[in-house]
């Protein structure tokens, strides 16, 4: 695998059997000519790696003047960037342009944007083929691929997950939010992209165990106490806080000395006389 300009990544063959390292930079086959990148990872890969590389390999390690003419590249892209914001201005397409990437060989530019909808950018081609005399190409992006060109620190001090280690979006909704019993707030469980935040999956199976192994609140329990009703349930610390004798008290109890019943609903739990009783796991 390897990555690109504004952590672009893709995946490529090494039929030829070059002797390449993580961080090595090489060449590659590319569109209709040649591109260069740095390898962030050698192996098996996923099966749907494979087929995406199927009609790409390495072709070799990158020389001293490749490594300048990147350099040099890189710097030239800021001038192409002036020139197509210039020309959607004077166009007045709705559409915001995010980076523009020069392939190696120069044979192909790409023009990443984003947009509320789609944008008839025929006349902006034309006349960006016209003025660098090269291959144009205007991908339309969305929010969180945009977060990950652009790169940055999360709220945890570390690189975005979508820029540093994420392969593909993973579906992240509210209701992870809720089984982890975050508080559901869009400033905190928003990222940088405006979406939810990539992370609120990575846990996600561990609390839906978690949940289905503990009670609900709202059930009717027995602890050692005698029969009471679950207020508050921790999934990390896998306890559950139960009313207490006295009116208006408390009691939190771990979930390997409560027993309820599973097979009833919520209300209608009358600690463990029904025979379908439940004990926390020890």
């Amino acid at each position: 695998m390897l990555q690109f300009k504004g952590r672009r990544r893709a995946y490529y063959h090494n039929r030829r059997g070059v002797e390449i390292r993580v961080g090595d930079h090489c060449l590659v086959d590319a569109d209709r000519g040649r591109d260069l990148g740095r390898v962030t990872y050698i192996g098996p890969g996923r099966a749907e790696w494979w087929a995406v590389a199927e009609h790409q390999g390495v072709i070799g390690l990158a020389g001293q003047k490749d490594l300048e003419r990147l350099a040099a590249t890189r710097e030239e892209e800021s001038s192409l960037w002036d020139v197509c914001r210039e020309r959607i201005g004077r166009r007045g397409l709705d559409m915001n342009l995010v980076t523009v990437e020069r392939q190696h060989d120069g044979r192909k530019i790409t023009f990443y944007f984003t947009a509320e909808g789609r944008v008839d950018f025929r006349d902006l081609v034309r006349d960006l083929a016209a003025a660098f005399r090269t291959r144009i190409e205007l991908r339309q992006i969305g929010v969180r691929d945009e977060t990950r060109l652009q790169g940055g620190l999360a709220v945890c001090g570390r690189e975005f997950c979508c820029s540093g280690f994420l392969h593909e979006f993973a579906p992240v909704t509210l209701k992870m939010a809720k089984t982890q019993q975050l508080p559901l707030n869009p400033a905190k469980l928003s990222g940088p992209c405006g979406r939810l935040r990539c992370c609120l999956a990575f846990e996600d199976d561990h609390y839906r165990e978690a949940r289905r192994r503990l009670p609900r609140v709202g059930h009717l329990v027995t602890t050692p106490d005698g029969p009471a009703t679950v207020r508050q349930v921790d999934l990390l610390c896998e306890t559950v806080t139960v009313d207490g004798r006295e009116p208006g008290s408390l009691l939190k109890w771990p979930v390997d000395r409560v027993h309820w019943d599973e097979q009833l609903p919520p209300g209608e739990r009358g600690g463990c006389g029904g025979g379908n009783c439940r004990r926390g796991p020890a």
